[in-house]
């Protein structure tokens, strides 16, 4: 599993001109789920995205979590980030999980993110998404899940 967070101070996307999910101050995260990922995974990752220090204190250090922020999460499923560049021009997908493994486990990273009080919002699996957002430092964390391990 790959995860790419953003700090925002709005995100939001919009399937065929609907929005399903917006946020406010929090976190967009963009998860590719691999072939061999798992709930254990899912778990981990959400421990990491709701205790990961990101967010500003008074002195303007990282030294608060999205939960002591009182922020939300945007999960937006995106395969590409499990692309393959090694080889040729075009990148391969062959390593993303389908539909059936990845849905259950991006499910089981909302319900973990959910248990730890964060807000969950999301776009659509599978669509053609139009994802909007206000980068917030800029801040931006990529982390890859692997075998319940942060790695």
């Amino acid at each position: 599993m790959r995860v790419v967070l953003q700090r925002v101070s709005r995100a939001s996307v919009t399937v065929d001109g609907e929005t399903t999910g917006v946020i406010g101050a929090g976190l967009l995260a963009l998860v590719g789920v691999g072939s061999g990922d798992t709930d254990e995974d899912a778990r981990t990752a959400a421990s990491k995205i709701a205790t990961m220090r990101i967010f500003s204190d008074d002195d303007g250090k990282m030294n608060r979590s999205i939960v002591d922020a009182c922020g939300a999460v945007l999960l937006v499923s995106q395969f590409t980030l499990i692309a393959d560049v090694r080889k040729g021009r075009r990148p391969a997908f062959t390593g993303a999980a389908g539909p059936d493994r990845a849905v259950p486990i991006l499910d089981s990273l909302a319900r973990e993110l959910e248990a730890h009080e964060v807000p969950v919002a999301h776009g659509r699996f599978g669509a053609h998404m139009d994802v909007e957002l206000l980068n917030d430092g800029p801040v931006t964390i990529v982390f890859d899940v692997l075998d319940g391990r942060v790695q």
